[in-house]
């Protein structure tokens, strides 16, 4: 086994199944002085199930400031020290980010030790294209929830969130809104023993029922971009008409104001027109 020494390990768990756990992941939690745990009581059982026993200390985003100070003494003492969360990779929408820059700042090693995440399981199964964006947990609020839509639903890359089971309808009811002709995959209770994964397109997928407890992984498919054919001749018409009053801006930005084209195209097009007219 690895030779492990006195660090900060980021060590990833089982987001359900307790087997998908890495032989690394357990040696280095055998090794450890404290296993820093998100809930003790979450995380008890898969270290019972290993029979681990160390000594744990509480560790969630409610105390994570008033921990820092007494957390980094145990690393300058040379002890080794696990974060773990209640499941899967630590950090991605879990607490930790102050603990590893405090541990960065102190120029103290952080490793990670690699494991399962609910978001590339979900991705690895979507059929979606691989490139994609993470955003974690979306606001609650109608108002704050789509601002962040609106922005998101730009973007053309597949997108994967998290979100509460118990109000996934909420959220769905906002998919159709701002992600109308994408695909979506809803993934629940990934490698439990009721695992299912959802898949529809977001303008026909109906509310669900029987909602389990938890959180789902909700992914968004790559935007479809349609490459719209520009009619060249009525673009250079509007531009011949348009500079004979207006600046090379100004006609740009009247063209794009009813034409739903590439701005860079349109600029390249009325540029040459204006230079040919001065020469």
């Amino acid at each position: 086994m690895q030779i492990i020494s006195k660090n900060l390990y980021i060590v990833s768990t089982p987001i359900g199944n307790l087997e998908d756990i890495t032989l690394r992941a357990l040696d280095v939690l055998r090794k450890s002085d404290i296993i820093l745990c998100e809930d003790t009581r979450q995380s008890v059982k898969l270290l019972n199930h290993y029979k681990i026993k160390k000594r744990l200390i509480s560790y969630h985003k409610f105390n994570e400031k008033k921990q820092l100070i007494s957390i980094i003494k145990y690393l300058n003492e040379g002890k080794i020290l696990s974060l773990i969360s209640d499941a899967g990779t630590p950090l991605l929408s879990d607490p930790g980010r102050l603990l590893v820059n405090e541990c960065i700042k102190n120029n103290i090693k952080v490793i990670p030790i690699p494991g399962v995440s609910s978001v590339t399981a979900a991705m690895s199964v979507s059929g979606f294209k691989d490139q994609f964006l993470f955003y974690g947990f979306l606001p609650k609020t109608i108002n704050e929830l789509e601002k962040v839509l609106s922005r998101l639903s730009e973007n053309h890359f597949a997108q994967v969130f998290f979100v509460p089971s118990k109000k996934i309808n909420f959220y769905i009811k906002h998919f159709k809104k701002y992600y109308s002709g994408r695909k979506i995959l809803i993934a629940k209770e990934i490698t439990k023993l009721y695992e299912e994964f959802l898949r529809g397109d977001i303008d026909t997928i109906k509310m669900m029922k029987n909602l389990p407890r938890g959180e789902m992984t909700i992914v968004i498919s790559d935007k479809n971009i349609i490459t719209k054919v520009i009619d060249k001749e009525k673009i250079v018409n509007k531009a011949k008409k348009y500079l004979e009053k207006y600046s090379l801006k100004d006609t740009v930005n009247l063209i794009l104001a009813t034409e739903k084209i590439n701005k860079k195209k349109v600029y390249d097009l009325c540029l040459k027109i204006k230079n040919e007219k001065n020469n």
